[in-house]
């Protein structure tokens, strides 16, 4: 990951996610706890897509569970985590933290 290289903004809510749920992380619970928390209805391509992305940039990981007859015989892919994640997460949220301080905002100079 580059100096420069920040997780966009459904990344960051991804990952967020993912520390929510912990061992519980698979697609379609990270799917719903987005609903929950943030009010914004994804598809579940979408997550996957950047469940990928994240993946191929080292900042989660995933394995496979165990077969379960309720998903006919498949398994549950479970995300987890990694520190460069947690990294990431990091320094986007000091990068806005150093953008916002000592910002205020006039409602009529932005019309």
């Amino acid at each position: 990951m580059s100096q420069r290289e920040f997780p966009g903004e459904f990344e960051q809510v991804v990952l967020l996610t993912l520390a929510r749920l912990k061992d519980q992380a698979y697609g379609m619970a990270i799917r719903q706890e987005i609903a929950d928390r943030t009010g914004r209805d994804v598809g579940i391509g979408s997550v996957y897509s950047a469940l990928d992305r994240m993946e191929a940039k080292g900042f989660i990981s995933s394995t496979l569970g165990d077969p379960t007859p309720e998903r006919g015989g498949k398994a549950k892919r479970y995300y987890q985590l990694e520190r460069a994640g947690v990294v990431a997460l990091e320094r986007a949220r000091d990068m806005f933290a150093r953008l916002w301080d000592g910002l205020v905002l006039d409602d009529g100079a932005y019309q």
